[in-house]
């Protein structure tokens, strides 16, 4: 199973998250959903380090502090070669506007807001309890059409 990074840029009001950051993906795998950035791990490369690559390459920013808060495995029993690992971060301290490239469109949402219909179908059982402030352990197996086989979410107290 390989590591693969996401990371959502969150701004607070008073201590507590009220804004993220999603991106619209606009080619290859998870094409046509918000999410987070990131991606594969290259060889060589800390999970940190692709976080801010990653980070850097789809939406021009640049990381300051990042913060881990979940560890989410994904199977697909029908494509074994999408099975991840997924190291998920928040930071709130980055430098620069988050930018258009040519695989992401960033835009900000309310939390109370998140567009769950156009994300993948396991983001509801996990990241609202990560905006919460927990952090979570979590896997999911995927079926044709993305439905989901199997899940767990656990909230856990270190990573």
């Amino acid at each position: 199973m390989r590591n693969s990074t996401l990371l959502f840029l969150v701004k607070k009001q008073n201590g507590v998250i009220d804004k993220i950051c999603l991106a619209m993906k606009k080619r290859g795998f998870g094409a046509g959903r918000w999410n987070g950035v990131g991606g594969k791990v290259n060889e060589g490369e800390s999970i940190e380090e692709a976080t801010k690559r990653e980070a850097h390459e789809e939406i021009g920013i640049v990381l300051k502090v990042m913060s881990k808060v979940a560890e989410l495995s994904f199977t697909f029993p029908n494509n074994v070669s999408w099975n991840q690992l997924v190291h998920v971060y928040l930071t709130d301290k980055w430098e620069g506007d988050p930018v258009e490239s040519e695989e992401m469109k960033p835009e900000w949402f309310s939390v109370n807001a998140i567009p769950f219909p156009d994300m993948w179908p396991d983001d509801i059982f996990w990241l609202p309890k990560v905006i919460d402030g927990k952090l979570i352990k979590g896997g999911f197996a995927f079926g044709e059409k993305d439905l989901i086989l199997e899940q767990h979410v656990e909230v856990v107290d270190a990573l």
